[in-house]
């Protein structure tokens, strides 16, 4: 299939991954600009991002907690936590943080490239997994 054709069955994956991720509607049909000009197409771009990249870690956790744990009364369950942490983290702390980005680069006046997005959504879960392993938190 090409990337161009309407009704494909891996649209949303294929924006993904070309990192065109906010289809623009001109007449009718949905054509792909190379900036996220608006608040919502940068903050759309850069909370996709966020969450596919944390689901991308949280996932092959969980995954390895229920292989390793299946045996254990209640340790198989930590896979569940595991995946609901990369879920509804990403949906809550990373809509406010995509939100302050994209107002800063709206405020700024500042058009946003796609690869920004990608790198700043994937940054906010780099910022989490770092945060996690030191354990800073552990120390307060």
């Amino acid at each position: 299939m090409e990337g161009g054709e309407p009704g494909g069955g891996g649209g949303l994956l294929q924006q993904i991954l070309s990192l065109r991720l906010v289809p623009r509607v001109g007449n009718g049909t949905a054509t792909f600009s190379t900036s996220l000009s608006t608040f919502p197409e940068m903050w759309y771009g850069v909370f996709l991002w966020a969450l596919v990249s944390s689901l991308s870690f949280h996932v092959p956790a969980a995954l390895l907690a229920l292989f390793t744990l299946r045996h254990h009364k209640y340790g198989r369950f930590m896979s569940v936590s595991l995946l609901l942490m990369g879920i509804v983290g990403p949906i809550t702390a990373g809509i406010l943080t995509s939100a302050a980005i994209a107002g800063v680069y709206r405020a700024a006046g500042k058009k946003m490239i796609p690869f920004e997005a990608l790198i700043l959504g994937v940054g906010q879960t780099f910022c989490v997994v770092v945060v996690s392993f030191l354990r800073i938190l552990a120390t307060l």
